[in-house]
């Protein structure tokens, strides 16, 4: 009998933290529902590499691969999954026994819903609880929402195909398919609960990108979904949000219609460069 989730952990340099990450899974009482495949990606440390042959000596399925992105490291745990739905916890991450639970019923009960997710409880230099709020498609147009640490259905992660590998800055790829899986139609399912654990590190991937990598990466996305982003929907997304989030719709009228007074006023320290340009 397949597992209904398979849990998928990439892998690089984090041989530290990863059995948190596993211990947290093992507080799953039931067994039978779900897999674990651990996908190392190169790692170059001691430490890790011993730490993979030690969880493969355990029995846990360990898959050693030649470095290739968060991306790709993924998409290909998740084509060796047996799962019918596909929950990705990074390696320094925890989930909470719930999050299975809840997610599986939610999946089996309407099967118009192609993703559950909840709230996070950041740990580590930072500890509070991360509330992530329904869905917005105009909230998503501007900067990622979900966590990557969602539950998905394999078939909605097939129909996208998988986590974009060519994404110019890598830690994206979810948004990305967030953002594409929106597009074609699948439904999302908030649970106001915290259902995992989400380290704060200090040097984290997304922490030490640039202003100048954040605009390329907005311009690929702007670029890739242009079809869906065109001004038309753009002014009826912004009068939509104007009416709802004062703050947000500000930063996004300026990044549309005034890049370059936007770029003058943060050159003269006049405002501060917002995180999303």
């Amino acid at each position: 009998m397949n597992p209904r989730v398979s849990i998928i952990i990439p892998c690089y340099n984090h041989g530290q933290y990863i059995r948190e990450a596993l211990d947290s899974v093992e507080k799953v009482s039931d067994k039978s529902l779900y897999e674990v495949i651990i996908v190392n990606d190169g790692s170059k440390d001691a430490y890790t590499i011993e730490m993979m042959d030690k969880l493969a000596a355990e029995g846990y399925h360990v898959v050693n691969q030649v470095n290739q992105g968060l991306g790709k490291t993924r998409n290909n745990g998740i084509k060796i999954a047996k799962g019918d739905y596909i929950l990705p916890l990074d390696a320094d991450n925890r989930i909470r026994p719930e999050y299975i639970y809840k997610s599986i019923e939610i999946l089996d009960a309407h099967p118009e819903i192609a993703m559950v997710y909840g709230d996070a409880q950041f740990f580590g230099d930072k500890d509070k609880r991360h509330v992530v709020g329904e869905f917005n498609l105009q909230n998503m147009m501007i900067e990622n929402q979900i966590d990557a640490c969602a539950v998905y259905r394999k078939s909605a992660w097939e129909v996208v195909g998988g986590y974009d590998e060519k994404m110019p800055i890598m830690g994206y790829e979810d948004w990305d398919m967030w953002m594409n899986m929106t597009f074609k139609n699948y439904k999302f399912h908030y649970i106001p609960e915290i259902l995992f654990d989400y380290r704060v590190l200090g040097n984290s991937m997304l922490r030490s990108i640039s202003i100048t990598n954040k605009k390329k990466l907005y311009r690929y996305m702007d670029e890739k979904y242009k079809s869906y982003l065109n001004m038309d929907i753009m002014n009826q997304e912004l009068m939509k949000l104007c009416k709802r989030n004062k703050k947000v719709a500000l930063k996004l009228v300026f990044a549309v219609y005034f890049p370059g007074l936007l770029k003058f006023l943060v050159k003269r320290n006049i405002i501060k460069d917002p995180d999303i340009f």
